[in-house]
């Protein structure tokens, strides 16, 4: 299957195809394989995967604000590669945002793959090609198609409506990860005193980091907060009117796309070390009402591996109920992958 899509990124003579057609074809077809071989989970769940010696735990929950928007993935094998995992998770919003999530859950991960092979065949023509630039181009290209295929998809209305999209991508001891919007990578690695400590390996991109706003009122948006929700910073059409949108990158959300909000992931890497014990991808749900420090607690102090997202997710609704009483509860889902499987 690997060498079909790599072949099918070929035109002959060098020449490499585009990701929108054989060779995202190719990518589809690998992911549909996959699913059947059961190396795809997308529900609340674990998952022991083998080839890379980790372990996974990811659990949803619906909040108090009408269906759960939020939704994941992981891909054992990414790309029929053994020592290849990828973990994903998403965060909808607005009236679509539960479609678009899911959208983008499908079409990101094959896409990426897609554009990771074609921009590994042209490395082999670039000497000393580093795994991060290529990592990084391919998110960067992929981000780009996903976001231009959700502007033309006549089955979803994405104009007032978005997702976030946090994902990595574990190669090996290697980490590539890529973040559009508020939700979080945290790592739990051991000090050199032997305590286990958070590392945060992502930004949360709400609107008033200083460049973030910047970029916005260039592109004539606004940034600012309700008298009601003071603190919570908000991007805003020129007129002050819609959509309020709380974080400052997303796919979607095409009524403020000319206002300051893209959708161009931060693209980082981690070498992971035999301090690293697992790393924690959530959704703000979490993350608003969980410290790094408790979220890593929590997580480490599970007796079952397994259920570890699961109790990660349910401390979180009654930090919630305890810490914002009067404010329904949001939706929180995390993902924790153990790097060791024992």
């Amino acid at each position: 299957m690997l060498n079909g899509l790599a072949k099918s990124l070929y035109g002959g003579k060098g020449r490499v195809t585009s990701p929108e057609g054989g060779g995202r074809e190719a990518a589809d077809a690998m992911a549909k394989e996959a699913r059947r071989n059961e190396m795809i989970l997308r529900s609340s769940g674990m998952m022991r995967a083998s080839g890379s010696k980790s372990f996974v735990s990811m659990f949803s929950q619906r909040g108090e604000k009408g269906i759960n928007q939020d939704c994941f993935i992981v891909w054992e094998e990414f790309g029929c590669q053994e020592d290849m995992i990828f973990c994903g998770i998403f965060d909808g919003h607005g009236p679509w945002g539960h479609f678009v999530s899911k959208r983008v859950r499908e079409s990101l991960p094959p896409a990426l793959l897609c554009n990771w092979q074609e921009a590994l065949a042209l490395a082999s023509v670039v000497p000393d090609k580093a795994k991060f630039d290529i990592w990084k181009q391919s998110y960067i290209r992929t981000c780009a198609t996903i976001d231009r295929e959700l502007s033309v998809n006549r089955s979803l209305d994405a104009f007032n409506s978005g997702t976030t999209a946090l994902t990595i991508v574990k190669q090996g001891e290697h980490m590539f990860i890529a973040n559009v919007g508020d939700s979080r990578a945290v790592l739990a690695t051991t000090s050199d005193d032997g305590d286990l400590v958070p590392v945060q390996l992502t930004i949360d991109f709400k609107p008033n980091l200083p460049q973030e706003a910047e970029r916005i009122n260039q592109c004539k948006g606004q940034v600012f907060c309700l008298r009601d929700e003071p603190g919570v910073h908000r991007v805003w059409l020129p007129n002050g009117e819609s959509p309020g949108l709380a974080m400052s990158r997303a796919f979607g959300d095409y009524c403020i796309k000319d206002y300051g909000l893209i959708s161009v992931p931060e693209v980082t890497q981690r070498n992971i070390t035999d301090k690293d014990q697992f790393i924690v991808l959530a959704t703000d749900g979490v993350w608003d009402v969980v410290s790094n420090q408790e979220a890593i607690q929590i997580v480490s102090s599970t007796k079952e591996r397994g259920k570890a997202a699961k109790r990660l997710v349910e401390c979180a609704v009654r930090a919630w109920k305890r810490k914002r009483k009067g404010i329904a509860v949001d939706d929180c889902s995390a993902i924790c992958l153990f790097f060791h499987c024992s």
